[in-house]
């Protein structure tokens, strides 16, 4: 890990002195997320509500430039160039490098015609079962940990030789016992669990982010 995503993490520990029993655990996500990336894996995302938008954030700023710029290599853009000489400028000016990431939450028709025709709580597992490869990382949020859509999401997870990271609250729930890295905040209520989540999830993806595209390599 580098210096400079050492140091994102200690600035936020300082900003949010109450998840400071945490830190361990966003360490260890933020070093198991580097590892998944840099070996060409993926991450798959799901929670219910509060969670679901959580999700879509998460990927939000994965999938895009977050804090930095991630501007396409010479190569990449040299390589445009050729096949797409009349829109190579538009394409290089615009589009951003990627750390792929898919929110199991957004596939409306899918969920939909899976939950009339099959099991609405296994919405989030059969795209875990059609996604998910050995390597892959799932996300998974709820804020008791016992949600059943994302316990069996994470089951299917672990089935398919896949590392589980979850955000819950401080009980952990079912999902303790299914993670990898368990980040379990110090609340038990809903909202103020899912305030919890929010600065957790922008550093992960802030210190994944800075240890691909950063120009620092120290």
């Amino acid at each position: 890990m580098k210096n400079t995503t050492k140091l994102l993490l200690d600035e936020f520990i300082g900003r949010y002195i109450k998840l400071t029993n945490c830190y361990e655990s966003i360490n260890n996500a933020v070093d198991l997320l580097i590892d998944s990336y840099k070996q060409g894996h993926k991450l798959l995302v799901c929670g219910n509500g509060g969670s679901a938008a959580d999700a879509e954030h998460i990927v939000g700023e994965l999938m895009k430039g977050f804090l930095l710029p991630r501007a396409l290599s010479s190569s990449m853009q040299e390589k445009l160039a050729l096949m797409f000489p009349e829109t190579a400028k538009y394409l290089c000016a615009n589009l951003q490098n990627s750390l792929p990431a898919i929110s199991l939450v957004s596939q409306t028709a899918l969920i939909t015609a899976f939950a009339n025709d099959k099991a609405a709580d296994l919405s989030f597992a059969q795209q875990v079962w059609g996604y998910g490869n050995k390597g892959d990382l799932l996300i998974a949020l709820s804020t008791t940990g016992n949600s059943k859509n994302v316990i069996y999401a994470a089951q299917i997870a672990k089935f398919k030789g896949m590392k589980i990271i979850s955000l819950t609250g401080s009980n952990g729930g079912q999902l303790k016992d299914l993670s990898d890295i368990l980040i379990n905040v110090p609340s038990e209520e809903t909202f103020k669990t899912q305030e919890y989540h929010l600065p957790i999830y922008h550093v992960l993806c802030a210190c994944v982010e800075n240890e691909f595209f950063s120009e620092q390599i120290i």
